[in-house]
């Protein structure tokens, strides 16, 4: 069964080293001064050579009265070096190459099949089994997923795994209880707007998408001394070492600066994305109309009494082995 909206608080599960885990990045430090070599010193300014300018002033968070600051990931460095090091989603590339040409509104579909190479990578089901259990059960018409619920109970079915029900959204209380959840090594499906880019954004649910996240990377000040290594290519990112006991760090306050991104993959592109934790957030919580375009195109869709906002708004699964 799925689990209720609000189940109990249980004992958070001691993560598991898996590839999928979550590295932990201290804040880059500030870019040294160097001058403007591209082009070489006039006559005049051999004879008087002017000052420099005085050296950058340190980061307000060098003192550790602020919150660490990372960057934006068009301007961090060592964020897209650390996305461009982020693989493909285990499986068979060309096959969901050739299943999404053919049916383009299974995103759902895609990302529990997605899940189920993390959650038993021997024993995967064909993404055409999927299709076939969620018609046959009534969740879908043509692969599209609108009820949360409803993907639950496939997941367990089809996947054999535990599925928990999350309600009233990512932050709060729940967002503990996710980031924990990603730590441990087990992935997460939520239903966002999907941007021109696939990233996150606010559509009232007229974009509605899937995805699925498969582990975090955080903003922190400092890295617990036992249980985790330094990336030997890009220095300042953290993992957890395979065999070794590791206390996670302390994650970043929900109204702090701190940064969190979730490591997540939809099936509109082979690589891994990573997504501002609060633009998820935001996302997921305002899934509340169903798209004027696909009410007009002439298909037939399957949406649960009380519309998006009852199917998706402010959901999520949390799936386990």
């Amino acid at each position: 069964m799925i689990s209720p909206c609000f189940p109990p608080v249980e004992t958070p599960v001691p993560p598991r080293p898996l590839a999928s885990q979550a590295p932990i990045i201290p804040p880059p430090p500030p870019p040294p001064h160097s001058p403007n070599l591209a082009f070489p010193p006039s006559p005049s300014s051999l004879q008087a050579p002017i000052p420099p300018p005085p050296p950058l002033p340190p980061p307000s968070f060098a003192t550790g009265a602020a919150p660490p600051h990372v960057f934006g990931l068009e301007k961090s460095h060592l964020l897209k070096k650390a996305l461009e090091k982020a693989g493909p989603v285990p499986g068979s590339r060309e096959d969901v190459k050739r299943l999404l040409k053919l049916h383009k509104d299974r995103c759902g579909l895609v990302a529990l099949w997605m899940a189920g190479t993390l959650l038993a990578p021997l024993s995967g089901i064909p993404l055409e089994r999927l299709m076939q259990m969620a018609v046959e059960r009534g969740y879908s018409a043509q692969g599209e997923m609108f009820s949360v619920t409803d993907m639950g109970r496939l997941a367990q079915e089809a996947l054999g795994c535990q599925a928990e029900l999350l309600c009233g959204g990512l932050g709060g209380p729940n967002r503990d209880r996710v980031l924990q959840h990603l730590v441990a090594g087990h992935p997460l499906l939520v239903p966002y707007d999907e941007d021109f880019n696939h990233e996150p954004c606010q559509k009232k649910g007229h974009k509605a998408h899937w995805a699925v996240s498969t582990g975090v990377l955080l903003g922190v000040q400092s890295v617990p001394r036992s249980g985790y290594a330094e990336d030997p290519e890009l220095p300042g990112l953290f993992h957890p070492m395979p065999g070794m006991p590791c206390q996670p760090p302390a994650l970043p306050d929900e109204g702090s600066a701190g940064a969190v991104y979730l490591l997540s993959k939809q099936g509109k592109s082979w690589h891994y994305q990573l997504w501002d934790y609060n633009q998820v957030r935001d996302s997921n919580l305002q899934l509340t109309d169903f798209s004027p375009s696909r009410a007009a195109d002439g298909r037939e869709y399957v949406v649960p009494a009380g519309g998006v906002r009852a199917g998706l708004c402010g959901q999520a699964l949390l799936l386990r082995p």
